[in-house]
């Protein structure tokens, strides 16, 4: 093997001992993110996994359940997607910039 070749063989070993630690530190980091007013707050982990949701009581009317959904909906896919992006710029910085498909 030449030794640009075990050079690259290395840096990309490398990455991939990078990536693996990131992805497990996945689970330690967290985003929060609030709808209506703050009346629903979600926590997620950076394995895209639902932690806590808080609704607070003004938040829950017996007539229009479908209000609440929207807001919990709402406060999950942005606590979502800010531990996506958060997640995503610690990969870039593994990566060099790559996009690698499936990986956050």
């Amino acid at each position: 093997m030449s030794k640009g070749l075990a050079g690259i063989m290395k840096q990309a070993q490398m990455m991939q001992q990078r990536m693996a630690k990131l992805q497990e530190e996945a689970s330690n980091r967290i985003a929060t993110a609030t709808a209506g007013g703050g009346v629903v707050t979600a926590t997620v982990s950076g394995k895209n996994q639902l932690i806590s949701l808080d609704i607070k009581r003004e938040a829950v009317d017996p007539e229009d359940v479908e209000m609440l959904q929207d807001l919990v909906v709402a406060a999950v896919n942005e606590a979502l997607a800010k531990v996506q992006a958060e997640m995503g710029e610690e990969m870039s910085k593994v990566t060099g910039g790559i996009s690698i498909p499936g990986l956050f």
